[in-house]
């Protein structure tokens, strides 16, 4: 399996994502609605961005490992987030440095984008997170 990610010249820079990704594989692997949740349920960083995008992104993980997969594999992420507005970047930026060591995310990450919603699953879950992975 290869993931090529890239950001050929004249699109806009920079940014902290690669623009394109081109995969090579045959097993895809969709990981969806990952909430700041623990494994057993509980809400984990209520009202906190940055910490509910960390927990996600943990948990994203997780789905991503028991498909055989990491975040190398990963050729596109989305992420919905309620209410946004431009004040929450650095929080939700500071959310994915949170973790990028501790999940080893690629550096700039995959192609990705970051969707305002007016609300998600409960309401006090503030980003989900859908990642996009080819293995093989």
């Amino acid at each position: 399996m290869s993931v090529a990610l890239s950001s050929p010249e004249g699109m806009f820079q920079p940014v902290p994502y690669h623009h394109v990704s081109v995969a090579t594989g045959t097993r895809h692997v969709h990981v969806a609605g990952q909430i700041a949740r623990d494994g057993d349920g509980n809400r984990v960083a209520t009202g906190d961005l940055a910490g509910q995008l960390a927990q996600a992104l943990r948990n994203t993980a997780r789905g991503l490992a028991g498909a055989g997969a990491t975040f190398s594999d990963v050729v596109r992420l989305r992420f919905f987030v309620t209410d946004w507005s431009p004040e929450k970047y650095d929080d939700f930026v500071a959310g994915i440095e949170q973790v990028a060591d501790e999940l080893e995310l690629p550096q700039p990450l995959p192609p990705l984008s970051a969707i305002g919603v007016d609300y998600l699953f409960e309401p006090d879950v503030l980003v989900e997170v859908e990642a996009y992975a080819i293995l093989d």
